[in-house]
């Protein structure tokens, strides 16, 4: 990312929907880190040169100086701090190592911060840095109780804890939720050149080292307590000694044991990486002894990662995908069943709470079939599980399997016919496994669950032409009859399964299905017509939207679609922009991001492109709105109107995508 771009809101520590937190200042040391619900997660961060102490992260107090925060630099896998005083530099790096061809890596919630200082005076100063994070990463309020002890799991290694004295893990659902079982960890690496200390107690002791650069000598153990009235804290000091001729360094490790990840059908499931290493102390001591090359993968991650961004949009694109990268791949947690089976579950971040919603896997996928197809493979198999079960009543795909973190079927109460989205999740469904074969180029996975497939196509041939009054993925904007939109999308998603048959062999069905899409495309071209656009309905004139289902008829090499109408539409969105972006269609000024990416990459040419990306990067960089990267907000207004820290981000990697 350019360091001209001003997030709304920087990631830091971004591991899953519960290990979430974020900085919602320009500088680090304005405000306390949050959650991405917008709750406090707190880091405090102060080093003391020559003996005398400044802030650089967290609010400390009033009378603290701070090191000048000089720049902020993210990247996909990294964001990097600069200070600049008093004769030093210090460089703090946030890195999540969610390298998705890794899937035990990308599972481990771990995440580093590494503390880098050199001399710019060419003068010796003598260095200590303090760190702490509060016990409000383990609970969902702060009038919960915690408890915490520490233990040294190796000779190098030392660790503390902190957790909720009641452990009922997997015991709520819900959106604007904190986890609050499990035990969440500061993990010191020790270096033999660097002197440390570590204790857990009140935030008080923060004004000790301010004054002193000293910490208690043990542990207050005057617990369990809540956190309202005397916050408690994970500390350490790193003692770097005389920083002179040579860069000094130190990291220390944020890892969150939540023993039980996902409830699957009444089973509680565990993340991915215990079936590789079972035992949490064994797996931080994989985490620090694989440090060095995991910084140097994610090095070379970002570089690549930006480089191809930059080939394909243009610098704001590349500062877009930069800032989407982690929050896509953090909405989620990857877990496996009880034969092994991956199982990548999204929630609907402040949208419902919902897991493994279809329309949220949709817009998401890109950025994971640029990478991984089991990963979408993971988002498929709780949904057709559902279908097949008792508990489904309908010959449609569901929208979702529960409220996050149980997945054991939804909670509208017997599947309530006006929640679902029947013709969008069909499409969405058939769409995305036609992509997965394509992209895999083997249609195993499309077989094992063709009666499913079967029954969407067949359900779309039947109602997803003219769509009824109902629900689609915009249902923000309520129902809406007769949407040219989704009509797209049921005949690519008739098209996709016509694809399907072709890979297994079924040359007839093929041919069958693809002659439907086929005549159905030219029906609807002729029914949308209205003078140099298409309209937002069929029977809605002086109306228009943002067609962006038509993406796939070029990215699954479909072209039952004219270009000329995408290139048509394309230059019409341009004319109906507003500062920060194209509206969604012609009912309101609002606009959701995934969807104007995917309307721009109809098109090839990048001028084009880049002009409608470029608002998107004005509002990420003029907002008001401080929260994670959303994707609905007001095209004018250039304020969020709802969702933040949506999976749905990983939909603007389409430009980047290649299918065969």
């Amino acid at each position: 990312m350019s360091n001209n771009l001003r997030p709304a809101a920087i990631p830091l520590v971004t591991v899953d929907p519960y290990f979430s937190v974020w900085s919602t200042s320009d500088c680090l040391y304005e405000d306390t880190t949050k959650h991405w619900t917008g709750k406090p997660n707190g880091m405090t961060g102060i080093i003391q040169i020559d003996n005398k102490a400044y802030s650089f992260m967290g609010k400390v107090s009033e009378n603290t100086e701070v090191l000048k925060q000089e720049s902020v630099l993210v990247n996909p896998l990294t964001t990097t701090y600069t200070f600049k005083g008093e004769g030093i530099k210090l460089q703090v790096k946030f890195m999540t190592p969610l390298l998705l061809t890794d899937l035990e890596l990308t599972s481990r919630p771990a995440s580093y911060i590494d503390f880098n200082v050199s001399s710019t005076d060419k003068k010796p100063h003598t260095v200590k840095i303090y760190f702490d994070v509060t016990g409000e990463w383990c609970v969902n309020s702060p009038d919960q109780k915690i408890t915490w002890g520490r233990k040294e799991i190796s000779n190098n290694i030392e660790t503390m804890f902190m957790g909720n004295e009641t452990q009922d893990i997997l015991s709520k659902s819900g959106d604007d939720l904190r986890i609050d079982w499990g035990y969440f960890y500061l993990v010191i690496p020790k270096m033999p050149e660097i002197n440390y200390t570590t204790v857990i107690a009140t935030s008080e002791i923060r004004n000790e080292f301010i004054l002193k650069g000293l910490m208690p000598s043990k542990d207050n153990d005057n617990m369990p307590r809540n956190l309202e009235n005397d916050m408690s804290v994970m500390a350490v000091t790193m003692d770097l000694g005389c920083v002179y001729m040579t860069n000094k360094s130190s990291y220390i490790v944020l890892a969150y044991d939540d023993i039980k990840s996902i409830e699957y059908f009444n089973k509680p499931l565990p993340s991915l990486w215990r079936s590789h290493c079972d035992i949490f102390d064994n797996l931080l001591i994989k985490v620090v002894a694989e440090y060095s090359d995991i910084l140097l993968k994610c090095e070379a991650f970002n570089e690549q990662l930006t480089k191809d961004a930059i080939l394909a949009g243009g610098k704001k694109y590349a500062d877009l995908i930069s800032l989407a990268y982690r929050q896509a791949i953090a909405a989620h947690k990857l877990v496996t069943d009880e034969n092994g089976e991956v199982l990548f579950f999204s929630k609907e971040c402040f949208s419902n709470g919902c897991i493994a919603t279809v329309d949220v896997t949709y817009p998401s996928i890109p950025l994971f079939l640029m990478f991984n197809t089991e990963l979408v493979k993971g988002m498929l198999r709780p949904i057709f599980k559902y279908f097949n079960s008792d508990a489904w009543l309908f010959d449609f795909a569901p929208h979702d399997v529960g409220c996050y973190p149980i997945a054991n079927g939804q909670v509208y109460g017997d599947n309530a016919l006006e929640c679902q989205m029947p013709v969008e999740e069909c499409g969405n469904m058939l769409i995305t496994m036609a992509a997965v074969s394509i992209k895999e180029k083997n249609a195993a996975f499309a077989k094992e669950n063709f009666a499913a497939l079967t029954c969407w196509a067949d359900y779309l041939v039947i109602n997803g032409f003219d769509p009824g009054n109902q629900l689609c993925t915009d249902d923000f904007a309520g129902h809406l009859s007769h949407n040219s939109n989704l009509s797209i999308k049921a005949i690519l998603g008739i098209a996709s399964y016509a694809i399907i048959c072709k890979m297994l062999g079924y040359e007839e069905k093929h041919s069958h299905y693809l002659d439907i899409a086929k005549d159905l495309a030219i029906k609807w071209e002729r029914t949308t017509k209205e003078n140099d656009h298409y309209k937002l309905t069929f029977d809605g004139y002086n109306s228009w939207s943002l067609k962006y289902n038509l993406i796939w008829d070029s990215l699954l090499d479909l072209n039952i679609f004219s270009e000329a109408i995408k290139e048509q539409e394309v230059k019409y969105y341009i004319k109906k922009q507003n500062k920060y972006g194209v509206p969604l269609d012609s009912r309101e000024t609002y606009t959701k991001t995934d969807w104007i990416v995917w309307s721009a990459s109809l098109t090839d040419n990048k001028e084009d492109f880049e002009t409608l990306i470029t608002p998107i990067w004005n509002f990420i960089n003029e907002s008001e709105s401080r929260v994670p990267f959303t994707d609905w907000y007001d095209t004018i207004t250039c304020k969020q109107i709802g969702f933040q820290n949506r999976s749905v981000l990983g939909g603007i990697f389409i430009k980047l995508l290649k299918i065969d």
